[in-house]
């Protein structure tokens, strides 16, 4: 039984060094957007490429967050939390001294891999540490500072990028992760599962899914060219993903468990997930561009400017879960992806020139609320949809889930909305090219509308309701652990 209580020093060690850990990928995900101007100029990048550093750190993060969990319960928590950190840490520092594209890339993914070890690794060490009268109000502090870190990471990205350079976007993580990984070994308890009866680790599956998500998503960036080798590369990524239901549904101990999806209520919801989070993706991505391409705008005015989305999940996420639980599921998720289109068709109005307080911060406002309508009832929905015992397996697969919609709209969108290689040097070109995407964007969220109200229903009594009420990230629903043995999957 876990006995640290929060008010001890042990406790509040144990509550640094996790916020530590989360923010450090919660901040990587929000900066590296308002950067990718400067990046590609100074790098002599074309679109491709800062598309692929947006997403090869994507690729690795959601194809292997399932099994760095499950590592963590096998081998130690603190000990894979650590060689989380130590290891994002190092990608970074290979990322802030990238001398071109190509490397920068190769970096990302390896950061990816960091955060698959960290990120379900910091909750899974508040749950399994903290006394059970504690860990409630413990998973609401991380979730809170870890949203307010997220809600910072434009601006100081935006800061970093106009000062020291974009470099120092990522070599911020080093001195983050000197801090944080001495203080989780000095004080925070090893814990590990104890079972006995672990199965083999679904590894084959791991490296199917990421392979899948890999091939699939070069197979989209590079279809410009229409050359043999894409046509090639996405019918591979296809079958992958075909390999990878396969081995899923034959293995005894898989990574994704098929029968979960056997919950109507549970696919449908995934379904919502796909749509929003691949919206949520596109336009973070290319919203950071439109501000300084087309508007003209500095990084930190960019950063800057996107922060009221993130400031009204943290002010009023909790306020919208217990809305939910009172009228139900259904109203707010078939509501708050048609007020997040709405928000974005309301960027068709920042061109050049554009007035941040008559257009700009509109749109995004109504964005904002639209997210707090619905994030938190997607997660009480997926958790209310599965067996107790299986919540942090559903809650990491549609984490995951959203990553992966995430990663494909980053791939995607440009090619739909017909921007080519060069279209972030032409704020002419650039901005013709996102009007088309954000009606792509809001058709994609009305798509979630439709499923939630046609598919999703009332959850039953008693179903396990979400910890992490407040939440500040805007490419992710917030992951849930199991509580009655502290373990993510």
């Amino acid at each position: 039984m876990p006995d640290v209580r929060l008010a001890s020093p042990q406790g509040k060690w144990i509550l640094l060094t996790t916020v530590l850990g989360s923010s450090m990928a919660l901040l990587d995900s929000t900066v590296v957007n308002v950067a990718l101007p400067r990046i590609g100029r100074d790098l002599d990048a074309d679109l491709a490429a800062l598309q692929w550093t947006a997403n090869a750190y994507m690729v690795t993060l959601a194809g292997l967050i399932l099994l760095g969990g499950s590592l963590g319960d096998r081998y130690g928590r603190r000990k894979v939390f650590v060689v989380g950190v130590v290891w994002f840490a190092a990608a970074s520092l290979l990322c802030g001294l990238a001398p071109n594209a190509g490397v920068l890339v190769a970096a990302r993914a390896l950061q990816g891999v960091g955060g698959a070890l960290l990120t379900p690794g910091s909750l899974a060490l508040i749950q399994a540490s903290f006394h059970p009268d504690d860990r409630g109000r413990a998973v609401g502090l991380w979730s809170g500072f870890g949203g307010i870190g997220a809600a910072v990471g434009p601006f100081v990205g935006g800061w970093l990028v106009d000062g020291p350079g974009w470099r120092w976007v990522f070599l911020l993580n080093v001195p983050l992760a000197l801090v944080c990984a001495p203080i989780a070994v000095r004080h925070v308890p090893e814990s590990a599962d104890g079972r006995k009866d672990h199965g083999r680790f679904d590894v084959l599956g791991a490296v199917l899914g990421a392979l899948a998500l890999a091939l699939v998503t070069y197979a989209l960036i590079e279809a410009r060219s229409g050359s043999l080798l894409v046509a090639v590369t996405a019918v591979a990524g296809v079958g992958a993903g075909v390999a990878f239901v396969a081995v899923e549904k034959r293995r005894p101990d898989p990574m994704m468990p098929l029968g979960i999806f056997a919950s109507r209520q549970f696919t449908a919801v995934n379904l919502v997930t796909l749509c929003v989070y691949a919206a949520f993706g596109g336009f973070f991505f290319l919203a950071a561009l439109q501000l300084q391409v087309v508007v003209g705008w500095s990084a930190l005015q960019a950063g800057t400017a996107l922060l009221p989305t993130t400031a009204l999940m943290l002010l009023f996420s909790a306020r919208s879960g217990a809305m939910a639980d009172r009228i139900g599921p259904r109203i707010p998720l078939t509501v708050g992806p048609l007020l997040c289109a709405a928000g974005m068709l309301l960027m068709l109005r920042v061109g050049p020139d554009a007035s941040y307080l008559a257009d700009v911060l509109p749109a995004l406002l109504v964005l904002g609320t639209g997210m707090v309508a619905l994030v938190a009832p997607l997660t009480a929905t997926v958790l209310g949809s599965v067996d107790v015992v299986r919540a942090g397996l559903a809650s990491g697969i549609n984490n995951a889930a959203a990553r992966a919609a995430g990663l494909i709209a980053v791939a995607a969108l440009p090619l739909v909305a017909g921007m080519g290689e060069e279209a972030y040097l032409s704020p002419t070109a650039f901005d013709s090219a996102f009007g088309r995407a954000m009606v792509v964007c809001a058709g994609v969220l009305v798509m979630g509308s439709v499923v939630a109200f046609a598919a999703v229903r009332s959850l039953p009594p008693g179903c396990r309701r979400p910890e992490c009420r407040t939440h500040g990230a805007v490419l992710s629903p917030p992951l849930e652990g199991e509580r009655a043995r502290g373990r993510l999957s």
